[in-house]
């Protein structure tokens, strides 16, 4: 069984949506350097950092927050299409991506992958295009997930893809890193922090190849 690990370290230099975003921060508590009986740790992260979870309440006020996700959702089988467009994936990207029918997790591999390695944001990535909600939303998925910071285009002035899916209660994974990660059928293993009150929150996501899931 190949166990890949698609979350992104969380290094004090990761880029952060537009730069604007709070990133990780940690600073130590006590150490035993100085004195103290065992070294622990104080992290500061936004909700939106890295690898991450949206929950509805990010895109619609009083929705659904992140420890209400249902687990289902976060644990099964998963595929991963690879899209080669240098523009937003569309519906038609979508219909042409040959994904198994009964599929109800989807992550999208795309050009986005090189971003991660250094700390500048990139605006230029690829995420869905407004057509591509609709078509997603109405295809029985519980979890869609991308290999940069957002879902969809920079800056989108409605975030259509977002409310599209979230008012469906279909759950979001952003900041995936599946470059090293073949297409094909996995199973999802996604863990968000459990912060009660939360719009969303930091995940580690694993994809276990080699097994299958009811």
């Amino acid at each position: 069984m190949k166990i890949y690990d698609v979350s992104v370290p969380l290094r004090r230099d990761v880029p952060t949506y537009a730069g604007t975003e709070p990133g990780p921060t940690l600073e130590w508590h006590s150490l035993i350097a100085n004195g103290d009986s065992a070294n622990v740790s104080e992290l500061h992260i936004g909700s939106h950092c890295g690898t991450h979870i949206d929950a509805p309440h990010h895109f619609l006020d009083n929705g659904v927050t992140i420890e209400q996700v249902p687990t289902e959702h976060l644990v099964g089988p998963a595929y991963v299409a690879e899209f080669t467009t240098d523009g937003h994936i569309t519906a038609n990207d979508l219909e042409a991506a040959n994904i198994p029918p009964g599929t109800t997790r989807l992550l999208a591999k795309t050009r986005n992958a090189g971003f991660w390695d250094d700390a500048e944001f990139h605006a230029d990535f690829i995420g869905f295009a407004e057509d591509a909600g609709p078509w997603l939303a109405e295809r029985g998925f519980v979890l869609v997930g991308i290999d940069y910071m957002s879902i969809e285009r920079f800056r989108s002035p409605t975030h259509a893809v977002h409310v599209a899916l979230l008012e469906r209660g279909i759950v979001i994974v952003e900041g995936l890193e599946l470059r090293e990660v073949p297409v094909g059928e996995y199973l999802l293993v996604c863990a968000p922090l459990r912060v009660v009150g939360a719009d969303g929150a930091p995940a580690r996501v694993f994809l276990l190849g080699g097994v299958t899931a009811a």
